[in-house]
């Protein structure tokens, strides 16, 4: 059989970074691990291709070539979606769909041929058998969840490498949490489950072998989700094999706040290699984040846990919401106040979204309130429910938080007060690759001459040269993140 493996296109959103990857002469943040992880169950003498649209084009020659089109997506890419579903209609290849974003809303799309749903170590191989059989069925599901140590090396080696910013790596699914509005644990269940120490060590030893030295980001929803086993058995042994490779990459990730509780575990994720985590902060609001079950987070200063973290060497991101039923009318400012303060530069807030295999969802079905399905990306300005705050007021509140902290000045002040009190650990001296090398320049022409807020980026600039030169990198790096943050939120801006 003959496999092409397709990633739809992600519009111009926050994470996107599309603004920003421009600058280090990259089409995309990460390349599509659940297609590549596919690819590795289906059959070794099948041929496979993948393309994937963020960084290359659809042609028709690919879709006549394949005996079947594999496609995987997230919500936010429902535009392309239907454009790669009309090419291969035309064309008449039949399409496979499956991933998170199928298996939540698939009696969407009348148009697939067949759905390989749920997680594919368990439902591919049956659509493979009944292939081979000539027996296919349009739906294959399952209500049980993967054993992750039968999980296959991803295939790497499909992947444009120099188009990405990052590799990919995963070692748990399922997180021990349960958050109204948050669809993982229907999707991959409440019990976090892992691969072995051996998988993980095999996957950075083909990344490794592979050349890539940069960037691997553990899409883990929670990473931190069983801190026994990260704590006595993965990092100890990640820890040994950086060290014999003197530490070839750069660890992020994503975990809950209650990292900051466990100075042992930040201490090993810091030997590991890990330099960023993302957090869900969602809000400073208490009755807000009883209403939508965020447990983890309540009960407890936010800021001096991300400080704590911070402090250790760790930096963090965050993602932050509004909308709830119980946010307050002074909900915007407190947000702002927040991020601020606390110094998370890559602050993402968005407005609540309920998607479909939520508790929230199911909720505000109930009372009557889903208007419509949710775009996916929770900065669009859209709202697929009727919100408890006057909507209007909802909107201008919302656009008044990210005037504030993606505005050039307000954001800049942000970045320079948290490079003050970073001490991040170097574990081994970092080269100055010729990308970076091109990347100052642009922006020296970009952030520094045609952009408006030039004399800030200078500011940062000179105060990191004086001050702390080894924080020059960062000190980019976070005024392009900000270039980009400001192009696509530039209507509010």
């Amino acid at each position: 059989m003959k496999i092409l493996l397709v990633y739809p296109e992600y519009p111009d959103t926050f994470w996107s970074f599309r603004h920003a990857l421009k600058f280090i002469s990259k089409k995309a943040a990460n390349p599509p691990l659940g297609l590549i992880t596919v690819a590795s169950i289906l059959p070794e003498d099948w041929e496979k291709k993948l393309i994937d649209l963020n960084v290359e084009s659809l042609k028709s020659e690919d879709i006549i070539w394949a005996d079947f089109v594999f496609i995987s997506a997230m919500n936010v890419q429902l535009e392309s979606v239907f454009e790669i579903i009309w090419k291969c209609r035309s064309l008449k290849t039949k399409i496979v769909a499956g991933g998170p974003f199928f298996t939540a809303e698939y009696l969407r799309f009348s148009k697939i041929d067949h759905f390989v749903l749920n997680e594919a170590e368990i439902t591919l191989p049956e659509f493979i058998r009944d292939l081979k059989n000539e027996q296919l069925k349009r739906v294959y599901q399952t209500t049980e969840f993967a054993d992750l140590n039968h999980s296959p090396l991803p295939d790497y080696s499909l992947i444009k490498q120099s188009k990405y910013s990052s590799l990919s790596i995963q070692y748990t699914r399922g997180c021990p949490y349960n958050c109204e509005f948050c669809d993982i644990t229907a999707l991959l269940g409440h019990k976090v489950r892992s691969k072995t120490s051996d998988q993980i060590l095999n996957e950075l030893q083909n990344i490794y072998d592979s050349g890539w030295r940069k960037n691997v980001f553990f899409v883990d929803d929670n990473f931190i989700g069983n801190k026994k086993t990260l704590k006595e058995v993965l990092l100890p042994e990640v820890i040994e094999w950086m060290k014999i490779r003197n530490f070839p990459f750069r660890f992020s990730t994503e975990v809950s706040i209650d990292l900051a509780d466990d100075n042992e575990l930040m201490g090993l994720m810091i030997s590991a290699g890990f330099e960023t985590v993302f957090i869900g902060i969602e809000t400073t609001e208490e009755k807000s984040l009883t209403e939508c079950n965020k447990v983890q987070n309540k009960n407890r200063s936010l800021v001096e846990s991300v400080r704590r973290i911070q402090d250790h060497g760790i930096e963090v991101s965050g993602g932050f919401i509004v909308g709830f039923d119980n946010d307050s009318k002074q909900v915007f400012q407190n947000q702002i106040d927040f991020i601020q303060k606390s110094g998370i530069v890559t602050a993402m807030v968005g407005l609540l979204n309920a998607p479909r295999k939520t508790k929230l969802y199911q909720r505000l079905k109930n009372e009557g309130r889903i208007i419509q399905e949710t775009s996916g990306n929770n900065t669009d300005y859209s709202l697929n429910f009727i919100p408890k705050m006057n909507t209007e007021e909802l909107i201008k509140g919302y656009k008044k938080v990210l005037n504030r902290i993606y505005s050039g000045e307000s954001y800049y002040k942000r970045v320079l007060e948290f490079l003050k009190r970073f001490y991040p650990i170097d574990r081994v001296k970092k080269k100055i690759s010729f990308s970076l090398i091109v990347a100052f320049f642009k922006s020296m022409i970009i952030l520094g001459i045609v952009d408006k807020f030039r004399f800030s980026y200078w500011r940062l600039v000179f105060w990191s040269l004086i001050n702390r030169p080894q924080l020059l990198t960062k000190a980019i790096t976070y005024s392009v993140y900000g270039y980009h943050f400001r192009k696509v939120f530039k209507e509010v801006l």
